[in-house]
């Protein structure tokens, strides 16, 4: 018996696109998909998802168990977010410690995650886009490592402490960082 050949990807998924390749949504005509992006092999899907307004690192495969596997609890989700305002330290407390946040209508307690303060954006190619204008009071960057991934959970985290996020970035799931620019796919034999 031949063994199945799986494909593999990693990819920068830019700001306003579906983590999908097929629209199966009548409002939403004029999406920007994945396959806009790179000619991924038939029955490639993404692990995990990001959401339309944030970017960053997205695993795609062919292997169903793998994808189990990256969207277990086992596996370490980095993001990096710019929230509304100078961050306290309570707020990183509260966060770490977990918040109680809503899920399709039902209250859930987050998990206890790691947060710092990020100085550094440079260590990732994150795109140099301004998200408003300074007028509007200053932002902060923070780093947010959860093994978790609730609907838009990150954004409602930042929200339930006061600190509503603005920018999303996923930078790391487990250990495979964001090397890419932005909308750039590499082609890979494993994860």
């Amino acid at each position: 018996m031949q063994e199945e050949i799986h494909h593999h990807y990693i990819l920068h998924k830019p700001y306003g696109y579906l983590s999908q390749f097929i629209n199966n949504q009548n409002k939403r005509k004029n999406k920007k998909l994945l396959g806009e992006l790179y000619h991924f092999a038939d029955g490639t899907m993404a692990i995990g998802r990001l959401d339309e307004t944030s970017e960053g690192l997205l695993l795609l495969t062919t292997d169903g168990k793998i994808s189990h596997h990256f969207t277990s609890h086992k596996v370490e989700k980095e993001y990096y977010v710019e929230v509304d305002g100078l961050i306290t330290e309570e707020a990183i407390s509260d966060l770490e410690k977990g918040v109680s946040i809503n899920i399709y209508g039902k209250s859930y307690n987050t998990k206890p995650c790691n947060v710092d303060i990020v100085d550094n954006l440079k260590k990732y190619p994150i795109e140099q886009r301004k998200v408003r204008d300074e007028r509007h009071g200053p932002t902060s960057w923070i780093s947010i490592t959860l093994t978790e991934g609730k609907f838009r959970q990150v954004r409602k985290m930042t929200a339930a402490v006061g600190f509503p996020t603005l920018r999303l970035v996923r930078v790391r799931i487990g250990s495979i960082k964001l090397n890419l620019e932005v909308g750039k796919v590499n082609k890979v034999t494993s994860f």
